[in-house]
């Protein structure tokens, strides 16, 4: 087996080999020419020789078809080196030339043969010299083709081998002997001319290979020092390069430049909703649209993920960089098109102007990512100029994180409650735990500030967990029949070990777990899935309950839902505070309840304040709410008298009316 596959190999077009196969080909289609005219100059003598000696149809015909094919096979190959080949095409014709050349050499043998018994000595001995002269001629030819050649000397030299060496003619076979010896040697020589080309060819790819290697990581290194791979603009380090170089060149009093950061709103959704590959398409085609505006003043770069780097080499006064903002978000607006999608993705912009908003890389580079942060805060996809309300609050920032860092969290932080009603039977079910701040330095500080302050600082961890112990404490003391809902910042979720903390809290509370609810945000799935994932189920594992709270507002999807150990959604206030009047949060309230009843989650209902806002979120299909309409956020010294208020009004209530429900508003 392993010689007939030698064997095999040897009439075989190499089909592993592309570059071998494009090499062959083209030395091949260089000698085409050559072996048929050889093969058909030859041919023309003999015919002549033997024209009125032997029939017409071998003199003229039959050597005319053999021609013609001849003639075809010159012109195809001609016209395909003038195209030019592929792999595919190359292979393909050099597959097709071995059976062909064997076709050829029978057809000519076959004539040369029939041609013999007729003429003289000196016409037969013409037949000879044309078979001997014209095989050796076209495996010289067929020398870049291994397989045609040997093919083509085994159906010419064998058979006249055998027709000249039995005719009992001395000459005859002399010459055949001679014959076949010089084939043997030409056989020799082409199979080492074969290797040498193959080698050759080997060697070429090899060090083209080596060449191009070096090429590439000559333009990678290049590329990571100063590009970014995916858009082929500067990069961050480039950028702060370049700002450096700015600072280093402007002279004082000679002019202003601006820095920017530009931040896309709903680039998350649409990289987590159709993958990263669109995303990456939507980044370039972002990449695009900013370099449009460089005419020499605008250097941008891309800093990583959805954000880029603006400098603007221009003095401009504040309402020339308001239309400069406003240009570049309204291009950064346009719906991007994409494989399978329309993205509608938007772009915010934050500016600061040297030396008025800074005067060092860092600050200028801070404080365009602030004022960034309050554009996508006030209105996404707007442009803002850092200003001096930004510096105080930047410094209002500032003190409350130095009075958190001093704080005791133990003595200033306290829980609130607020009710969670159902109102199908009337009454509340639970309280959802809101964090309270008293600063001894500051006084009450809004929960949205200091919880944002307390991620920066990253103490928020400290913050949930003195907040978990006190509320567990007073959980103790309520009804057995009466939840609690407890909220995990983005932070929480992202750290195994405060969820194991929290975990250990509620073990110590001696509090059942199944009376917890643990509310996470979007957010926390934004940052990080798998371990939002992980931690919810830790939760559960536990014996608590999950619930995604303001859902509808952020970036999760119907998959993250789906996929997610959930329990029960929350419906933002946001749907609910216009809901009398507009269709749309009709239409979203009501689809999110038929969502929550098809996957058998609970679901409450947000910021409810009026009895027609009441109405309407029953008449959806909703029935547990949370809002001021029923009570505001409540001290614990405070919740047994509501609950007290509560049921006196719901005796009350079912002496009087078939509408118990009615008893909670009064209690609120």
């Amino acid at each position: 087996m392993p010689i007939l596959s030698k064997v095999l190999a040897v009439f075989s077009v190499p089909g592993d080999r592309p570059e071998l196969l494009l090499a062959q080909a083209k030395a091949f289609s260089r000698q085409i020419p050559l072996l048929y005219f050889i093969l058909l100059a030859n041919a023309a003598a003999l015919s002549y020789t033997h024209f009125g000696s032997a029939p017409a149809y071998l003199t003229v015909y039959f050597p005319s078809a053999l021609a013609v094919v001849c003639i075809a096979r010159v012109v195809f190959w001609w016209r395909s080196r003038r195209k030019g080949l592929t792999v595919k095409q190359a292979k393909r014709l050099l597959m097709g030339t071995t059976p062909l050349a064997a076709v050829l050499g029978i057809g000519f043998v076959a004539w040369s043969f029939a041609l013999f018994p007729y003429g003289d000595a000196h016409q037969q001995a013409h037949v000879f010299f044309y078979m001997a002269i014209t095989v050796i001629g076209c495996i010289f030819c067929l020398m870049h083709l291994r397989s045609a050649a040997f093919l083509l000397a085994g159906v010419v030299v064998v058979p006249m081998t055998l027709f000249f060496g039995s005719s009992g003619q001395p000459v005859f076979m002399a010459i055949t002997i001679n014959i076949v010896l010089v084939t043997l040697a030409m056989i020799a020589i082409l199979i080492r001319h074969y290797q040498e080309f193959t080698d050759l060819i080997a060697t070429k790819k090899a060090l083209m290979e080596k060449n191009a290697q070096s090429r590439r990581l000559s333009d990678e290194n290049y590329r990571l020092a100063n590009l970014d791979s995916l858009t082929a603009l500067p990069n961050r380090r480039r950028f702060l390069e370049e700002l450096d170089d700015r600072l280093a060149r402007v002279q004082p009093g000679a002019g202003n430049f601006l820095v920017g950061m530009i931040d896309l709103d709903g680039f998350k959704p649409v990289n987590d909703a159709f993958g990263h590959a669109v995303g990456d398409k939507l980044l370039v085609q972002v990449a695009g649209r900013v370099t449009n505006f460089q005419d020499g003043r605008l250097f941008v770069a891309r800093l990583g993920g959805d954000e880029f780097g603006l400098i603007v080499d221009e003095d401009l006064d504040n309402s020339e960089i308001e239309h400069l903002g406003a240009q570049l978000c309204d291009a950064l607006s346009e719906p991007y098109v994409l494989p399978d999608v329309i993205a509608p993705v938007a772009g915010s912009i934050g500016f600061c102007r040297y030396p008025d908003g800074g005067r060092t890389a860092e600050e200028l580079f801070e404080r365009a990512d602030y004022a960034l942060y309050h554009a996508k805060r006030a209105q996404r996809g707007s442009a803002i100029l850092f200003s001096d309300q930004h510096s105080d609050e930047i410094k209002a920032l500032n003190r409350v994180e130095n009075a958190l860092r001093e704080a005791d969290l133990e003595v200033e932080l306290r829980p609130v409650f607020q009710p969670i009603v159902d109102m199908e039977i009337g009454r509340t079910i639970g309280f959802e735990s809101l964090a309270r701040w008293d600063s001894s330095k500051l006084g009450p500080v809004p929960p949205a500030v200091f919880i944002a302050a307390a991620e920066r600082l990253g103490i928020v961890s400290n913050v949930t967990e003195v907040l978990a112990r006190k509320v567990l404490r007073n959980v103790n003391t309520w009804p057995m029949d009466m939840r609690v809902s407890f909220n995990l910042s983005a932070k929480d979720i992202a750290s195994p070990e405060t969820v194991d903390r929290v975990i250990s809290i509620v073990r110590a509370s001696c509090v059942q777990p199944h009376r917890i609810d643990f509310e996470i945000t979007e957010t926390a799935l934004v940052n990080d899935f798998v371990q939002a994932k992980k931690a919810l189920h830790a939760i559960r594992k536990l014996g608590a309950k999950t619930s995604l709270d303001d859902f509808g507002t952020g970036y999760s999807s119907l998959s993250h839902v789906r996929q997610l150990p959930l329990d029960k959604l929350k419906i933002d206030r946001s749907f609910v505070s216009d809901i009398e009047t507009d269709q749309a949060s009709r239409d979203i309230v009501k689809a999110v309840l038929d969502l929550c009843r098809n996957l058998r989650f609970e679901c409450v209902v947000e910021g409810v304040e009026t009895e027609a806002q009441v109405e309407m979120v029953r008449d959806l299909g909703g029935h547990v709410m949370q809002g001021y309409l029923f009570a505001k956020p409540m001290r614990p010294e405070e919740i047994s008298d509501y609950l007290t208020a509560e049921r006196q009004n719901l005796r009350c209530a079912v002496s009087h009316s078939d509408e118990p429900r009615d008893a909670v508003r009064k209690a609120g």
